[in-house]
Protein backbone atom coordinates (compact mmCIF):
# COMPACT_ATOMS: atom_id res chain seq x y z
CA UNK A 1 0.00 0.00 0.00
CA UNK A 2 2.56 2.32 0.90
CA UNK A 3 4.95 1.59 -2.09
CA UNK A 4 1.68 2.19 -4.42
CA UNK A 5 1.39 5.73 -2.71
CA UNK A 6 5.02 6.67 -2.95
CA UNK A 7 4.58 5.81 -6.87
CA UNK A 8 1.50 7.76 -6.87
CA UNK A 9 3.41 10.98 -5.84
CA UNK A 10 6.02 9.89 -8.28
CA UNK A 11 5.01 10.22 -11.49
CA UNK A 12 3.05 13.24 -11.30
CA UNK A 13 6.34 14.97 -10.21
CA UNK A 14 7.77 13.38 -12.93
CA UNK A 15 4.90 14.45 -15.55
CA UNK A 16 5.45 17.95 -14.55
CA UNK A 17 9.35 18.05 -15.07
CA UNK A 18 10.04 16.16 -17.91
CA UNK A 19 9.86 18.74 -20.28
CA UNK A 20 12.47 20.23 -18.75
CA UNK A 21 16.18 20.10 -20.25
CA UNK A 22 18.52 17.83 -18.95
CA UNK A 23 21.68 19.09 -17.81
CA UNK A 24 22.96 16.30 -15.59
CA UNK A 25 23.60 12.43 -16.34
CA UNK A 26 24.77 9.38 -14.67
CA UNK A 27 27.64 6.98 -15.60
CA UNK A 28 28.01 3.50 -14.82
CA UNK A 29 29.04 3.89 -11.41
CA UNK A 30 26.36 6.40 -10.42
CA UNK A 31 28.65 9.79 -10.06
CA UNK A 32 27.07 12.47 -11.99
CA UNK A 33 28.63 14.08 -14.67
CA UNK A 34 27.60 17.80 -16.05
CA UNK A 35 26.12 18.02 -19.30
CA UNK A 36 25.84 21.63 -19.96
CA UNK A 37 27.87 23.71 -16.96
CA UNK A 38 27.43 27.84 -16.15
CA UNK A 39 29.45 30.28 -18.57
CA UNK A 40 31.89 33.12 -17.91
CA UNK A 41 29.65 36.12 -16.85
CA UNK A 42 30.49 40.44 -17.13
CA UNK A 43 29.49 40.71 -13.67
CA UNK A 44 28.80 39.47 -9.97
CA UNK A 45 24.57 40.05 -10.48
CA UNK A 46 24.82 38.27 -14.11
CA UNK A 47 27.20 35.08 -12.06
CA UNK A 48 24.53 34.85 -9.96
CA UNK A 49 21.32 34.92 -11.93
CA UNK A 50 22.60 33.01 -15.11
CA UNK A 51 23.83 30.40 -12.97
CA UNK A 52 21.87 26.65 -13.18
CA UNK A 53 20.06 24.34 -11.24
CA UNK A 54 20.02 20.46 -11.11
CA UNK A 55 17.30 18.52 -10.02
CA UNK A 56 17.38 14.97 -8.75
CA UNK A 57 14.30 12.56 -7.41
CA UNK A 58 15.39 9.35 -6.01
CA UNK A 59 13.79 6.41 -4.62
CA UNK A 60 15.85 2.92 -3.54
CA UNK A 61 14.31 -0.23 -1.44
CA UNK A 62 16.22 -2.50 0.33
CA UNK A 63 15.11 -6.24 0.91
CA UNK A 64 17.43 -8.15 3.14
CA UNK A 65 17.05 -11.98 4.00
CA UNK A 66 19.33 -14.10 6.15
CA UNK A 67 18.82 -17.62 5.51
CA UNK A 68 19.94 -18.79 9.01
CA UNK A 69 18.34 -16.27 10.91
CA UNK A 70 15.24 -14.58 10.25
CA UNK A 71 15.25 -12.28 13.19
CA UNK A 72 17.70 -10.22 10.33
CA UNK A 73 15.39 -9.98 7.71
CA UNK A 74 14.40 -6.49 6.95
CA UNK A 75 12.89 -4.00 4.41
CA UNK A 76 14.04 -0.05 4.22
CA UNK A 77 13.24 2.17 1.86
CA UNK A 78 14.72 6.22 0.84
CA UNK A 79 12.98 8.73 -0.76
CA UNK A 80 14.53 12.06 -1.59
CA UNK A 81 16.93 13.59 -4.16
CA UNK A 82 19.02 16.42 -4.78
CA UNK A 83 19.20 20.12 -5.84
CA UNK A 84 22.87 21.43 -7.12
CA UNK A 85 22.85 25.01 -7.96
CA UNK A 86 26.02 26.10 -10.16
CA UNK A 87 26.46 30.20 -10.08
CA UNK A 88 28.19 31.78 -13.46
CA UNK A 89 31.69 32.52 -13.52
CA UNK A 90 33.03 36.02 -13.22
CA UNK A 91 36.81 35.93 -13.92
CA UNK A 92 36.83 32.49 -13.57
CA UNK A 93 35.46 32.35 -10.06
CA UNK A 94 32.16 30.77 -9.40
CA UNK A 95 30.37 28.68 -6.90
CA UNK A 96 28.21 25.08 -6.27
CA UNK A 97 26.07 24.47 -3.59
CA UNK A 98 23.90 21.22 -3.40
CA UNK A 99 21.37 20.06 -0.95
CA UNK A 100 20.42 16.43 -0.07
CA UNK A 101 17.71 14.92 1.21
CA UNK A 102 16.38 11.35 2.40
CA UNK A 103 13.46 9.65 4.29
CA UNK A 104 12.67 6.33 5.05
CA UNK A 105 9.21 5.87 5.14
CA UNK A 106 8.87 2.34 6.40
CA UNK A 107 11.89 1.01 8.41
CA UNK A 108 12.39 -1.23 11.54
CA UNK A 109 12.12 -0.26 15.42
CA UNK A 110 14.66 2.75 16.65
CA UNK A 111 16.22 0.15 18.61
CA UNK A 112 17.27 -2.03 15.74
CA UNK A 113 19.02 0.20 13.49
CA UNK A 114 22.44 -2.04 14.02
CA UNK A 115 20.30 -4.69 12.15
CA UNK A 116 20.29 -2.46 8.83
CA UNK A 117 22.54 -3.56 5.75
CA UNK A 118 22.89 -2.03 2.82
CA UNK A 119 19.97 -0.22 3.21
CA UNK A 120 21.80 1.27 5.86
CA UNK A 121 22.84 4.68 3.69
CA UNK A 122 19.38 5.93 3.45
CA UNK A 123 19.19 6.97 6.87
CA UNK A 124 21.52 8.03 10.01
CA UNK A 125 21.20 5.19 12.26
CA UNK A 126 22.74 7.18 15.22
CA UNK A 127 20.09 10.25 14.43
CA UNK A 128 17.00 7.17 13.91
CA UNK A 129 18.48 5.45 17.52
CA UNK A 130 18.85 8.33 19.79
CA UNK A 131 15.75 10.64 18.04
CA UNK A 132 14.21 8.26 16.17
CA UNK A 133 14.44 10.66 13.26
CA UNK A 134 14.54 9.44 9.75
CA UNK A 135 15.26 12.32 8.25
CA UNK A 136 18.46 12.60 6.66
CA UNK A 137 19.21 16.18 5.09
CA UNK A 138 22.75 17.48 4.26
CA UNK A 139 24.40 19.97 2.79
CA UNK A 140 27.01 18.06 1.40
CA UNK A 141 28.43 20.38 -1.25
CA UNK A 142 29.24 24.23 -1.28
CA UNK A 143 32.53 25.05 -2.56
CA UNK A 144 34.08 28.08 -5.12
CA UNK A 145 35.99 27.63 -7.26
CA UNK A 146 38.30 28.73 -10.07
CA UNK A 147 38.96 27.48 -13.00
CA UNK A 148 40.38 28.22 -16.58
CA UNK A 149 40.70 26.16 -19.71
CA UNK A 150 42.69 23.72 -17.95
CA UNK A 151 42.50 23.87 -14.32
CA UNK A 152 40.09 24.19 -11.70
CA UNK A 153 40.68 24.74 -7.96
CA UNK A 154 37.62 24.03 -5.58
CA UNK A 155 37.85 25.40 -1.66
CA UNK A 156 35.27 23.84 0.50
CA UNK A 157 32.58 20.79 0.89
CA UNK A 158 33.11 18.93 -2.50
CA UNK A 159 32.70 15.42 -4.42
CA UNK A 160 36.59 13.88 -5.19
CA UNK A 161 37.19 10.91 -7.36
CA UNK A 162 40.02 9.24 -7.24
CA UNK A 163 41.59 5.58 -6.35
CA UNK A 164 40.31 5.03 -3.02
CA UNK A 165 38.91 8.74 -2.65
CA UNK A 166 35.41 8.52 -4.39
CA UNK A 167 31.61 9.86 -3.68
CA UNK A 168 30.46 6.80 -4.55
CA UNK A 169 27.03 7.88 -5.12
CA UNK A 170 25.37 4.73 -5.80
CA UNK A 171 22.64 5.22 -2.91
CA UNK A 172 20.67 8.39 -1.42
CA UNK A 173 23.80 11.00 -0.59
CA UNK A 174 27.44 10.82 -1.99
CA UNK A 175 29.97 10.45 0.22
CA UNK A 176 31.70 13.91 0.45
CA UNK A 177 34.74 15.93 1.75
CA UNK A 178 36.05 19.16 2.75
CA UNK A 179 39.42 20.64 2.28
CA UNK A 180 40.89 21.66 -1.46
CA UNK A 181 41.06 20.03 -4.35
CA UNK A 182 43.06 20.37 -7.62
CA UNK A 183 42.08 18.91 -10.92
CA UNK A 184 44.70 20.19 -14.01
CA UNK A 185 45.64 19.40 -17.38
CA UNK A 186 48.97 21.30 -17.67
CA UNK A 187 50.97 18.08 -18.39
CA UNK A 188 50.14 17.05 -21.82
CA UNK A 189 48.19 13.83 -21.97
CA UNK A 190 47.79 14.10 -18.46
CA UNK A 191 44.77 14.57 -15.97
CA UNK A 192 46.38 15.29 -12.17
CA UNK A 193 43.99 15.56 -9.62
CA UNK A 194 45.43 16.47 -6.15
CA UNK A 195 43.47 17.55 -2.62
CA UNK A 196 43.60 17.80 0.80
CA UNK A 197 41.09 17.12 2.94
CA UNK A 198 40.50 18.24 6.49
CA UNK A 199 36.64 16.49 7.02
CA UNK A 200 34.83 13.44 5.24
CA UNK A 201 30.76 13.34 5.14
CA UNK A 202 29.96 9.63 4.64
CA UNK A 203 26.60 8.66 2.70
CA UNK A 204 24.49 8.08 6.37
CA UNK A 205 26.02 11.02 8.33
CA UNK A 206 24.72 14.67 7.66
CA UNK A 207 27.70 15.97 9.74
CA UNK A 208 31.37 15.76 8.40
CA UNK A 209 33.68 13.67 10.61
CA UNK A 210 37.71 12.67 11.03
CA UNK A 211 38.78 11.19 8.02
CA UNK A 212 40.46 8.49 9.88
CA UNK A 213 39.06 8.16 13.24
CA UNK A 214 36.74 5.48 15.08
CA UNK A 215 34.44 6.84 18.10
CA UNK A 216 35.34 5.39 20.56
CA UNK A 217 33.60 7.68 23.20
CA UNK A 218 30.93 6.30 26.08
CA UNK A 219 27.80 7.86 24.50
CA UNK A 220 25.53 5.50 23.32
CA UNK A 221 25.59 4.59 19.34
CA UNK A 222 28.73 6.96 19.84
CA UNK A 223 30.37 4.47 16.77
CA UNK A 224 28.00 5.41 14.28
CA UNK A 225 29.17 9.55 15.13
CA UNK A 226 32.52 9.58 13.45
CA UNK A 227 34.16 7.14 10.72
CA UNK A 228 32.44 4.10 10.92
CA UNK A 229 32.79 2.73 7.28
CA UNK A 230 33.09 -0.89 6.37
CA UNK A 231 36.58 -0.49 5.38
CA UNK A 232 37.40 1.70 8.49
CA UNK A 233 40.13 0.24 10.94
CA UNK A 234 37.99 0.62 14.44
CA UNK A 235 41.68 0.29 16.15
CA UNK A 236 42.10 4.23 14.92
CA UNK A 237 40.29 5.78 17.62
CA UNK A 238 39.63 9.34 18.24
CA UNK A 239 41.10 9.11 22.09
CA UNK A 240 44.63 7.61 20.59
CA UNK A 241 45.25 9.95 18.06
CA UNK A 242 44.53 12.36 20.51
CA UNK A 243 47.01 10.61 22.83
CA UNK A 244 49.31 10.51 19.93
CA UNK A 245 49.04 14.36 19.01
CA UNK A 246 48.10 13.07 15.41
CA UNK A 247 45.57 15.32 13.90
CA UNK A 248 44.23 13.18 10.66
CA UNK A 249 44.33 14.99 7.16
CA UNK A 250 43.85 13.17 4.09
CA UNK A 251 46.58 13.52 1.00
CA UNK A 252 45.89 12.49 -2.19
CA UNK A 253 47.70 12.78 -5.56
CA UNK A 254 46.10 10.79 -8.74
CA UNK A 255 47.70 10.78 -11.99
CA UNK A 256 45.73 9.23 -15.50
CA UNK A 257 47.78 9.32 -18.59
CA UNK A 258 47.17 8.32 -22.47
CA UNK A 259 50.00 9.64 -24.33
CA UNK A 260 50.64 5.91 -24.95
CA UNK A 261 48.47 4.74 -28.10
CA UNK A 262 45.80 2.32 -26.59
CA UNK A 263 47.32 2.46 -23.12
CA UNK A 264 45.96 4.06 -20.07
CA UNK A 265 48.59 4.61 -16.92
CA UNK A 266 47.22 5.66 -13.56
CA UNK A 267 49.80 6.41 -10.83
CA UNK A 268 48.09 7.08 -7.51
CA UNK A 269 49.35 8.10 -3.57
CA UNK A 270 46.87 8.63 -0.54
CA UNK A 271 48.23 9.32 2.56
CA UNK A 272 46.90 10.08 6.26
CA UNK A 273 50.24 11.41 7.39
CA UNK A 274 51.88 10.13 10.37
CA UNK A 275 48.97 6.96 10.04
CA UNK A 276 49.43 5.45 6.73
CA UNK A 277 50.04 5.70 2.79
CA UNK A 278 49.97 3.74 -0.22
CA UNK A 279 51.29 3.82 -3.98
CA UNK A 280 49.04 2.52 -6.67
CA UNK A 281 50.10 2.06 -10.41
CA UNK A 282 48.24 0.56 -13.00
CA UNK A 283 47.95 -0.31 -16.74
CA UNK A 284 45.75 -1.32 -19.36
CA UNK A 285 46.11 -1.92 -23.03
CA UNK A 286 43.66 -2.31 -25.74
CA UNK A 287 44.26 -4.67 -28.59
CA UNK A 288 41.68 -4.64 -31.32
CA UNK A 289 40.92 -7.98 -33.09
CA UNK A 290 38.62 -7.71 -36.02
CA UNK A 291 35.71 -5.78 -34.60
CA UNK A 292 36.31 -7.29 -30.65
CA UNK A 293 39.09 -5.35 -28.25
CA UNK A 294 40.88 -7.39 -25.90
CA UNK A 295 42.30 -5.34 -22.73
CA UNK A 296 44.45 -7.15 -20.16
CA UNK A 297 44.73 -5.11 -16.84
CA UNK A 298 47.43 -4.73 -14.50
CA UNK A 299 47.02 -3.23 -10.91
CA UNK A 300 49.76 -3.17 -8.34
CA UNK A 301 48.94 -1.47 -4.30
CA UNK A 302 51.80 -1.36 -1.90
CA UNK A 303 50.24 -0.04 1.96
CA UNK A 304 53.62 1.23 3.86
CA UNK A 305 52.84 1.68 7.67
CA UNK A 306 53.75 5.32 9.24
CA UNK A 307 52.26 4.61 12.60
CA UNK A 308 48.39 3.32 11.94
CA UNK A 309 50.15 -0.46 12.82
CA UNK A 310 51.24 0.35 16.45
CA UNK A 311 48.25 2.28 17.55
CA UNK A 312 45.27 0.06 16.16
CA UNK A 313 46.85 -3.28 15.03
CA UNK A 314 47.09 -5.53 11.53
CA UNK A 315 43.39 -6.33 11.55
CA UNK A 316 40.63 -3.50 11.10
CA UNK A 317 38.54 -5.20 13.69
CA UNK A 318 41.47 -5.18 15.98
CA UNK A 319 41.39 -8.89 16.06
CA UNK A 320 45.11 -9.44 15.58
CA UNK A 321 45.46 -13.51 16.22
CA UNK A 322 46.84 -15.36 13.11
CA UNK A 323 48.87 -12.46 11.73
CA UNK A 324 52.33 -12.64 11.05
CA UNK A 325 53.65 -9.35 12.87
CA UNK A 326 50.35 -8.02 15.23
CA UNK A 327 51.42 -4.29 14.81
CA UNK A 328 51.79 -3.69 11.02
CA UNK A 329 50.08 -2.24 8.17
CA UNK A 330 52.19 -2.89 5.65
CA UNK A 331 50.22 -4.76 3.38
CA UNK A 332 50.47 -5.43 -0.86
CA UNK A 333 48.06 -5.92 -3.37
CA UNK A 334 48.23 -7.58 -6.52
CA UNK A 335 45.50 -7.96 -8.84
CA UNK A 336 44.91 -8.54 -12.90
CA UNK A 337 41.94 -8.70 -15.40
CA UNK A 338 41.49 -9.53 -19.28
CA UNK A 339 38.08 -8.18 -20.77
CA UNK A 340 36.92 -9.95 -24.59
CA UNK A 341 34.41 -6.79 -25.82
CA UNK A 342 32.41 -7.30 -28.66
CA UNK A 343 29.30 -4.65 -29.67
CA UNK A 344 26.64 -6.19 -27.80
CA UNK A 345 28.43 -7.85 -24.99
CA UNK A 346 31.73 -8.56 -22.78
CA UNK A 347 33.03 -10.67 -20.60
CA UNK A 348 35.95 -10.58 -17.55
CA UNK A 349 38.01 -12.30 -15.80
CA UNK A 350 39.62 -10.42 -12.46
CA UNK A 351 41.89 -11.98 -10.02
CA UNK A 352 43.09 -10.03 -6.50
CA UNK A 353 45.33 -11.21 -4.23
CA UNK A 354 46.92 -9.64 -1.14
CA UNK A 355 50.07 -10.43 0.83
CA UNK A 356 49.49 -11.94 3.86
CA UNK A 357 51.13 -9.04 5.75
CA UNK A 358 48.55 -6.18 7.60
CA UNK A 359 44.43 -5.40 6.19
CA UNK A 360 44.46 -2.42 3.45
CA UNK A 361 43.16 0.27 5.18
CA UNK A 362 40.50 2.65 2.73
CA UNK A 363 37.54 3.99 4.20
CA UNK A 364 36.75 6.95 2.00
CA UNK A 365 34.53 4.72 -0.37
CA UNK A 366 37.20 3.75 -3.15
CA UNK A 367 37.48 0.27 -3.06
CA UNK A 368 41.34 -1.45 -4.05
CA UNK A 369 39.66 -4.94 -5.61
CA UNK A 370 36.66 -2.96 -7.45
CA UNK A 371 36.88 -3.55 -11.82
CA UNK A 372 38.80 -6.41 -10.54
CA UNK A 373 37.39 -9.17 -8.11
CA UNK A 374 35.10 -7.27 -6.06
CA UNK A 375 31.01 -7.90 -6.43
CA UNK A 376 29.21 -6.10 -4.85
CA UNK A 377 28.83 -5.21 -1.36
CA UNK A 378 31.86 -7.00 -0.47
CA UNK A 379 35.13 -6.61 1.02
CA UNK A 380 38.33 -8.39 -0.15
CA UNK A 381 41.14 -6.85 0.87
CA UNK A 382 42.05 -8.02 4.04
CA UNK A 383 45.47 -10.24 4.76
CA UNK A 384 46.06 -12.90 2.53
CA UNK A 385 42.86 -13.16 0.66
CA UNK A 386 42.87 -14.45 -2.82
CA UNK A 387 39.62 -13.65 -4.97
CA UNK A 388 38.43 -14.77 -8.24
CA UNK A 389 35.70 -12.82 -10.69
CA UNK A 390 33.76 -13.42 -13.88
CA UNK A 391 31.70 -11.05 -15.15
CA UNK A 392 29.50 -11.24 -17.89
CA UNK A 393 27.89 -7.68 -19.90
CA UNK A 394 24.74 -8.16 -21.95
CA UNK A 395 23.71 -4.81 -24.16
CA UNK A 396 19.83 -5.46 -24.94
CA UNK A 397 19.59 -1.77 -26.42
CA UNK A 398 22.29 -2.36 -28.99
CA UNK A 399 21.22 -5.68 -29.89
CA UNK A 400 18.06 -4.47 -30.71
CA UNK A 401 16.15 -6.04 -28.01
CA UNK A 402 15.30 -3.46 -25.28
CA UNK A 403 16.52 0.20 -26.14
CA UNK A 404 18.97 1.58 -22.88
CA UNK A 405 18.47 -2.00 -21.14
CA UNK A 406 22.12 -3.30 -20.07
CA UNK A 407 22.49 -7.04 -17.74
CA UNK A 408 25.57 -7.01 -15.89
CA UNK A 409 26.18 -10.75 -13.92
CA UNK A 410 29.33 -11.41 -11.64
CA UNK A 411 30.42 -14.54 -10.35
CA UNK A 412 33.40 -14.40 -7.36
CA UNK A 413 34.96 -16.82 -5.18
CA UNK A 414 36.63 -14.80 -2.06
CA UNK A 415 39.54 -17.39 -0.69
CA UNK A 416 39.83 -15.45 3.09
CA UNK A 417 42.49 -16.65 5.74
CA UNK A 418 40.72 -19.64 7.63
CA UNK A 419 42.70 -19.36 10.55
CA UNK A 420 42.55 -15.73 10.78
CA UNK A 421 39.19 -15.26 13.23
CA UNK A 422 39.19 -11.39 12.57
CA UNK A 423 38.60 -12.04 8.86
CA UNK A 424 35.16 -13.61 6.75
CA UNK A 425 34.58 -17.06 6.28
CA UNK A 426 35.63 -18.61 2.11
CA UNK A 427 32.18 -17.29 -0.14
CA UNK A 428 30.95 -17.69 -2.98
CA UNK A 429 29.09 -14.70 -4.47
CA UNK A 430 26.67 -13.98 -7.72
CA UNK A 431 25.14 -10.95 -8.50
CA UNK A 432 22.78 -9.71 -11.27
CA UNK A 433 21.84 -6.09 -12.16
CA UNK A 434 19.40 -4.85 -14.75
CA UNK A 435 20.02 -1.43 -15.46
CA UNK A 436 17.39 0.83 -17.61
CA UNK A 437 18.38 4.42 -18.84
CA UNK A 438 15.27 6.52 -20.20
CA UNK A 439 11.87 5.41 -21.16
CA UNK A 440 10.20 6.23 -23.93
CA UNK A 441 8.12 9.40 -21.85
CA UNK A 442 10.48 9.87 -19.61
CA UNK A 443 13.91 9.51 -21.02
CA UNK A 444 15.79 11.11 -17.78
CA UNK A 445 14.31 8.48 -15.88
CA UNK A 446 17.07 5.73 -14.29
CA UNK A 447 15.92 2.41 -13.35
CA UNK A 448 18.41 -0.07 -11.51
CA UNK A 449 17.74 -3.69 -10.07
CA UNK A 450 20.68 -5.47 -8.27
CA UNK A 451 20.40 -9.20 -6.61
CA UNK A 452 23.09 -10.89 -4.81
CA UNK A 453 23.14 -14.07 -3.19
CA UNK A 454 26.22 -14.81 -0.58
CA UNK A 455 27.22 -17.94 0.37
CA UNK A 456 29.36 -18.66 3.17
CA UNK A 457 31.32 -21.44 4.13
CA UNK A 458 29.86 -23.07 7.56
CA UNK A 459 31.60 -24.59 10.55
CA UNK A 460 35.23 -22.46 9.47
CA UNK A 461 37.52 -22.96 12.51
CA UNK A 462 39.43 -20.15 13.41
CA UNK A 463 43.58 -21.08 14.55
CA UNK A 464 42.44 -20.05 17.80
CA UNK A 465 39.66 -22.52 17.64
CA UNK A 466 36.60 -20.14 17.27
CA UNK A 467 34.07 -20.54 14.55
CA UNK A 468 33.90 -18.35 11.98
CA UNK A 469 30.29 -16.93 11.50
CA UNK A 470 28.50 -17.79 8.44
CA UNK A 471 28.19 -14.96 6.16
CA UNK A 472 25.02 -16.28 4.20
CA UNK A 473 22.52 -13.96 3.11
CA UNK A 474 20.35 -12.34 -0.09
CA UNK A 475 19.97 -9.14 -1.24
CA UNK A 476 17.68 -7.54 -3.76
CA UNK A 477 17.76 -3.42 -4.60
CA UNK A 478 15.25 -1.17 -5.99
CA UNK A 479 16.34 2.34 -7.56
CA UNK A 480 14.87 4.77 -9.38
CA UNK A 481 16.83 8.31 -10.95
CA UNK A 482 15.00 10.71 -12.40
CA UNK A 483 17.66 13.87 -13.38
CA UNK A 484 15.81 17.16 -14.36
Amino acid sequence: MLRSYLLFILIPLISVTQEVKVKQKLNCDMTLDYRRLPKDQNSFADALTNGIFYGRLRFHEFFYENPNDHSQDHQIAGVGGSMIYKSGYLSGVGFTTALYTSYNPWHLADAEASIYKSGKDTLSRYDAATEGDYALNSLAQAYIEYQDKQSSLKIGRQRFESFLVKSNDTKMIPNTFEGVSLETRLIPSTRMRTALFTKQKLRDHSEFHHVLAYDDSSEPYAKWLENDDGGMHQGLTVSKLQANGIDDRLLVLDFKNTALEKTVLRLNYTAVPELISSVTAEGTHRFDVDKSKVMPSLRIMQQFDEGAGAIGGANLMTNTIGYQNPDSLKARLVAARIDFIQEVWSLRFGYSSVSDEGDIVTPWRGFPTLNYSRAMGQKNWQANTDSFLIRADYNLGRAGIIPTMRIVSRYAIQNFDDSKPGVPSDSRVWTLNIVKKGFPDYPTLYSKIRFAHVESERNTVAIDGSIKPDDTYNELRLELNYLF
